[in-house]
């Protein structure tokens, strides 16, 4: 009986081992270049199966892509160092054996939680060049991941080189020969970027793009080329950061012997956290930032409608300006401050470089030293958008020195034509500068790419390296709409000003200035009828004495000769 009893007990232990090996090796069957969807349970993981491999394929390459959940991808059932990798986008590589038709390996959710993604299984020829091959770098023997790391400033790319294709069962060529064109020295890679839809940060939207760039054919169509590698170049490539757009990274290595080409894993990024609860990808913009500029656009549209006409305000807003860029440049390098703490100081010391801007010129009554600053700064924002084009991503400008000559030279002169012509150059900085302040006020609400015209410039400020980062950002609806309300408010204002202004003094006169030129004129000019007018004490005295006269008893008379 006992015996029995015991016989039941592992019968029950056996069926609940392999309910629970089924549940966490669920199997996917993979068809060779067609995505797959794999949900992987908690602490699980799903074995993937390939069958019916043609015996022209030397090579498949593995990828599996989640939107910001890391998933496993591994060799062997138990995950190890040197035969797994774990990020959102991971890929293997398997060389195939002569007689070789299907293959397995493992997905599984190292997080705790269940992943999701999509997977795709493509096959290459022994003429296509092995990506990942000559990896001295990373973990894995044959690595064709694409390495990235982000921070505020910068998106950072690596990958290990690439090998020439060679046949089943055929030793793979060395990576450590001598330069020439029957080793991998001979290979190419171009790098290409692909922007998903601007503001949308769904996970659909990002598998949909994966789909159509994890392929050699999809990324040359539809990715944009950035810039070829020999293999002479160091496999690190840097961008310009863009927090809350997503965009895809690619390395296509070609052979220019075989004319033939293979993907690394794609890799994509958001340049911010999708599970930080303090300015995550879902509530990007600080609540200090909306409201500083939310100011900044107000003011900038009244500057842009009104700004010569009230020109001390105008004044005011060109000083801020001014004094809370360097400001904040300079703070942001020599200290560790709070974000909050260095805005809030940031608008302190703008409103004291408007007042002092403002003060000059009611003091020294000095148009031209006013305008000069406007012309500095309409110089600034000219400058900036020369370098937001395709231009700012030439090689020769990776090179500081180059860079900030140039940035200068264009710079300082713009202000010369406002020597010209002052008020017309006053008018246009209104404009031009007042409507860009409506563009970033716009910015802190919902994403554009508008507002790169100068961080990326404040970017270079701050970050030593950021000459070698791609600028290049993606121009779509909602930018081309705010290109659209910058030019019509620009040229509404300057017409506006222009007309408005046209019969009037070029500038408003100083009141200190006009105070002096009165006083003088008073104390030279005896013609003048106010010259013999009392002044103001006396005036006041002989008010007074009329009005006692009038209070006078009877009989009490004020002599004729007081």
């Amino acid at each position: 009986m006992s015996r029995l009893w015991m016989v039941c007990v592992g019968l029950v232990l056996l069926s609940c081992l392999g309910l629970v090996r089924l549940q966490n090796e669920n199997p996917v069957v993979f068809i060779l270049g067609m995505f797959q969807n794999v949900s992987i349970p908690v602490n699980g993981s799903v074995e993937v199966n390939v069958s019916r491999i043609p015996a022209e394929v030397a090579f498949v390459t593995l990828q599996f892509h989640t939107q910001h959940r890391n998933a496993t991808t591994s060799y062997t059932r138990v995950p190890a160092y040197g035969s797994s990798v774990t990020t959102v986008d991971s890929g293997l590589l398997f060389p195939l054996l002569p007689a070789q038709s299907t293959l397995s390996c493992f997905l599984l959710a190292p997080s705790g939680d269940s992943v999701a993604g999509i997977g795709v299984i493509l096959p290459y020829s022994s003429t296509d060049p092995v990506p990942g091959a000559c990896n001295l770098e990373f973990p894995l023997e044959i690595d064709p991941n694409i390495y990235l790391l982000y921070n505020l400033y910068e998106t950072v790319i690596r990958f290990a080189p690439a090998n020439i294709g060679y046949a089943r069962g055929v030793s793979p060529p060395a990576c450590d020969v001598e330069t020439d064109l029957s080793s991998r020295w001979r290979l190419e890679y171009d790098v290409y970027q692909y922007f998903l839809p601007e503001n949308d940060l769904s996970e659909q939207s990002l598998l949909i793009g994966m789909e159509t760039v994890a392929r050699v054919p999809g990324m040359v169509e539809n990715g944009r080329k950035l810039m070829t590698l020999s293999s002479q170049d160091k496999t690190v490539v840097s961008f310009n950061s863009i927090p809350g757009q997503g965009v895809i990274y690619s390395v296509i290595v070609r052979d220019p012997v075989q004319n033939s080409s293979a993907s690394y894993v794609p890799v994509h990024t958001y340049a911010c956290s999708f599970t930080s609860t303090l300015d995550g990808c879902a509530t990007l913009g600080r609540t200090s930032t909306k409201v500083f500029f939310t100011i900044t656009g107000l003011a900038g549209l009244l500057a842009c409608f009104l700004g010569h006409r009230f020109f001390k305000c105008e004044l005011f807003c060109l000083g801020f300006g001014f004094g809370a860029f360097f400001f904040f440049v300079l703070i942001t390098r020599t200290t560790t401050l709070d974000y909050n703490i260095r805005l809030a100081l940031t608008a302190l010391i703008g409103v004291v470089g408007g007042v002092i801007l403002v003060m000059t010129w009611w003091r020294f009554g000095s148009v031209m030293a006013c305008v000069v600053v406007a012309g500095l700064i309409l110089g600034f924002l000219i400058s900036s958008i020369i370098f937001f084009t395709p231009l700012g991503d030439l090689s020769v400008f990776r090179n500081d020195v180059v860079f900030w000559v140039t940035f200068s030279c264009i710079v300082l002169v713009v202000p010369l034509f406002f020597i010209r012509w002052p008020r017309e150059g006053n008018i246009i900085t209104c404009g031009l500068v007042g409507a860009y302040m409506v563009v970033l006020a716009v910015n802190a609400y919902t994403y554009t790419s508008l507002s790169y015209i100068t961080l990326d410039v404040l970017k270079r400020f701050l970050n030593d390296d950021f000459s070698r980062a791609f600028i290049s950002v993606p121009l779509q609806n909602i930018d081309f709409i705010l290109i659209s309300v910058w030019v019509i408010l620009a040229m509404s204002g300057i017409v506006l000003q222009l007309y408005r202004e046209r019969s009037r003094p070029f500038f408003p006169p100083s009141p200190y200035v006009l105070w002096c030129q009165e006083r003088e004129r008073r104390k030279t000019n005896v013609l003048d009828p106010s010259h013999h007018t009392p002044s103001l004490p006396a005036r006041l005295l002989a008010r007074v004495r009329q009005l006692t006269r009038h209070q006078e008893p009877a009989g009490e008379r004020t002599p004729l000769l007081l």
